[in-house]
Parts: C-alpha cells; structure tokens; sequence
C-alpha cells in the first residue's frame, strides 16, 4: 500500500503513523531507538508489506501491468489503491479527508524530533504539493507516477500507467474494496497484538 493506506491504518495514534508513513527509509531490524508507538508503526508497515505482496487479489491486480511494468506493477497497484481509499473515503472514516491529511501533515511537523532525515528531506514537497490529497483524481496519480517514473530514469515507464487505471478503473476499483477488507482486519489484528 501507499502513502495514505499506511496512515490510515495505523488508527488513531500519531506516532504509530508516523512509524508507518517512514518506514520505508528505514532498513533492518535494529529501530529501537524510536519511540516505542513509532517502533510499532514501523513494524505495522512491514506486516502490512508483506500481507499485500501476497494477497491473492492484490496479485490479480498487478497481473494487468506486469508485461509492462514488470517489477514496478506493485508499486503501481500501491497508488492505485490508494486513489480508491481517497476516492471512497466516506465509507472507510467519518472525518473528512481533507482535514485528516492536514491533520496528518501537522503531527509530522509537531513531531521533526522524532523524523528520520529523509522524512523531513520529503515534509515540504509533500506539504506544498499536497500529496496525499493528489490521490483523488486521476491527474493527480498521474502526476505521481510521472515523478516516480523520473525518479527511475524513466526506465519504469510508470508515467504511463494511468492508461491502465482508466482501462481497468472498474476492475481495479472491484479488487481494491475486496482486498483492503482484509487488510483493514489484518492490520487490526497486529495493533492489537503489537
């Protein structure tokens, strides 16, 4: 999952999402000197990871792009998904999104002690171009995939992958909501258990 998919499902604590939102830049096992709901949030991300790269419904949707993407077609599908839960975000939170993600953006910036330096390299491009909410229109994933795509040197070709998106919203709109149930349940399940 994505960027928003990740905060989302960290619940209603900060610091867990924050751990969840940076974990990525965060390598190996040795992250205990993160605060412990920080620590939790990094390894909730990881669980997470390793839930979807496995669902059998997330892989139906990377199989439309992989003759095109080949090993990118995950990381299209984790924008992808994320477009639906910002689409269809009323039935998933009865917080409004737009004050959710400003919500969000305001814990990272009340919290830069506890920021890994590529975290806060990243704060005022996301900030500013408003991320998180470029993910409900398909322009905006657009834009993101085009940015992604020069990051690899234009070798991943994502810049195209809205094509794909608009060929298959309805499929992949299908697998999403039938996907993220359970992941909600499973992510559930490991804030609980963590």
């Amino acid at each position: 999952m994505n960027f928003l998919a990740h905060i989302y499902l960290s619940g209603d604590n900060d610091l867990i999402k924050i751990g969840n939102f940076m974990a990525d830049g965060i390598r190996g096992k040795h992250f205990d000197t993160f605060p412990m709901d920080v620590q939790k949030g990094i390894a909730l991300h990881r669980a997470i990871d390793t839930f979807t790269d496995a669902h059998p419904v997330f892989r139906q949707s990377t199989k439309k792009l992989h003759k095109r993407y080949h090993h990118y077609a995950g990381v299209i599908v984790d924008i992808f998904y994320d477009h639906f839960l910002s689409k269809n975000w009323v039935n998933y939170s009865d917080e409004n999104l737009e004050d959710y993600i400003q919500r969000f953006y305001q814990s990272l910036d009340d919290n830069t002690s506890l920021l890994t330096e590529r975290t806060i390299g990243i704060m005022p491009y996301m900030i500013k171009q408003n991320w998180l909410s470029s993910y409900q229109t398909i322009e905006g994933i657009d834009t993101i995939l085009t940015q992604m795509d020069s990051r690899t040197k234009n070798k991943s070709k994502m810049r195209f992958a809205a094509e794909e998106l608009q060929e298959f919203y309805s499929e992949f709109e299908q697998e999403f909501s039938e996907f993220f149930e359970d992941l909600r349940a499973h992510a559930k399940q490991k804030l609980i258990t963590e």
